[in-house]
């Protein structure tokens, strides 16, 4: 584990700058970086999360690390402005090819199989065989049972909130029909969601009550939610549309598409969550990538030692991981400016985020590092 602390006075006053134009980053105030509040370390020495009450995802499409955070990124507002407002995870990776699984992964601990790896060209419901440890649901299929749980589950299980807020989705909890091809596979002019993007609607656990339509929402309803405290909910999930999360490049809109289209998004968005009551009282906000686009699917590259699952199979056409994409965190919580060489993943963000709730693992979560003392220590 390496851990690497990166804060000039030139970057401070640039990170003021850029500040300035864009409503403000956390740990700045007057002439430069503020204090952050203390985080208490264990006796086995292993710094515990921070009493983070509002945690905010934002998911961005296909980009390897140096694409995105190398000199010539074409996303100088993430990979500088943000990056120097918060703590960049050089060694964050995908765990999977395509998209699906990702963020299957990412709410659920739910390995792989043929049907999400595929993207789920049909939404079909996953036929459950059994099940193996780490509570690996074995089969294949898109729509898992209801007896599989994710974050969302468990959130509402303990009395917390979430809401998954999806752009250009308009009709709450849309999703194609049951074994119906899904027809959100290609971008249409204004019509860009992709469901394959929006991981809730692939658990019956959540489509399957009435609740999904308050919960399961269009991106519009973010700015009214954000206004108070009160209803902004404790786990934030966020998705741009196929041109606003840098996948499609160029859009069928006409717009430039890529990691350019998706930073002009985040200069509009992010500012909106940073300003809000619940991110400066205690946020975190995530913004990572579901994959990188490695040219090839074989041998992705994984981080953390995580197997394919029991549903795919090895070797096979999709390596063991999803690549390296990067990530950065930001919170009243974290030193701005630092940089984490520590290895973590999409399974490591579910454990972070159930960690941070008190919440039990879910599946490869149970096996996986949360964020611990290479990233709250730097407070």
């Amino acid at each position: 584990m390496q851990f690497r602390r990166h804060a000039t006075r030139a970057r401070a006053a640039g990170l003021l700058l850029a500040v300035g134009a864009t409503a403000g980053l956390v740990g700045v105030s007057g002439g430069g970086v503020s204090a952050v509040r203390t985080v208490t370390t264990s006796k086995s020495g292993v710094t515990t999360a921070p009493p983070i009450k509002h945690v905010f995802v934002i998911n961005l499409e296909n980009k390897g690390y140096d694409e995105t955070f190398g000199p010539g990124s074409a996303a100088p507002y993430l990979s500088k402005t943000l990056r120097d407002g918060g703590q960049l995870l050089t060694q964050y990776y995908g765990t999977a090819h395509n998209s699906l699984p990702n963020y299957v992964a990412q709410i659920s601990g739910q390995g792989p199989n043929s049907q999400t790896q595929a993207d789920c060209q049909t939404y079909s419901d996953f036929a459950q065989a059994g099940t193996v440890a780490p509570q690996q649901a074995v089969g294949n299929g898109c729509v898992y049972p209801a007896g599989v749980k994710t974050v969302a589950d468990q959130l509402e299980a303990k009395g917390l909130t979430w809401r998954g807020y999806m752009e250009d989705m308009g009709t709450p909890c849309r999703h194609p029909a049951a074994n119906a091809p899904d027809d959100t596979q290609k971008a249409k002019v204004g019509d860009q969601y992709a469901a394959r993007h929006n991981p809730f609607v692939y658990f019956h656990s959540i489509i399957d009550r009435p609740s999904c339509a308050a919960d399961d929402v269009d991106l519009n309803q973010l700015p009214t939610d954000l206004a108070t405290t009160a209803t902004t909910r404790n786990l934030t999930y966020i998705t741009p549309d196929l041109c606003d999360d840098a996948h499609d490049s160029p859009c069928v809109d006409g717009r430039p598409g890529g990691l350019a289209t998706a930073d002009q998004w985040l200069q509009t968005w992010v500012p909106k969550i940073l300003a809000s009551p619940a991110f400066t009282k205690d946020g975190l906000l995530v913004i990572t990538f579901d994959e990188a686009d490695t040219g090839t699917q074989s041998g992705a590259d994984a981080c953390c030692g995580e197997g394919p699952g029991p549903n795919s199979p090895l070797p096979g056409i999709y390596g063991l991981g999803g690549g390296r994409t990067g990530t950065v965190l930001i919170s009243p919580f974290l030193k701005a400016g630092t940089i984490n060489d520590t290895g973590y993943n999409h399974y490591s963000l579910l454990r972070s985020i159930e960690d941070i709730f008190g919440l039990a693992p879910l599946g490869y979560a149970s096996t996986a590092r949360g964020f611990g003392y290479d990233v709250w220590a730097a407070g």
